[in-house]
């Protein structure tokens, strides 16, 4: 699964999110990889972030209360 959103207050900025399974090598625990782009492209963010799976629905939690 992968999703390219705009970024606001970007000409060609975009934030990527994918699933990586296994993004540091054998037997490592999946990922949300969340990654900013200016420059448009997907495959080569500026900044990442890779959050554990596990962790994922108290980050949406955190991030839905700044919202």
């Amino acid at each position: 699964m992968s999703k390219t959103i705009a970024l606001s207050g970007t000409k060609k900025g975009i934030i990527s999110v994918t699933k990586l399974e296994e993004p540091y090598g054998k037997d490592s625990h999946t990922v949300a990889s969340i990654g900013i782009s200016l420059s448009g492209k997907a495959d080569a963010p500026e900044w990442k972030v890779h959050i554990p799976l596990d962790n994922l629905d108290e980050v949406i939690e955190a991030l839905t209360a700044l919202k």
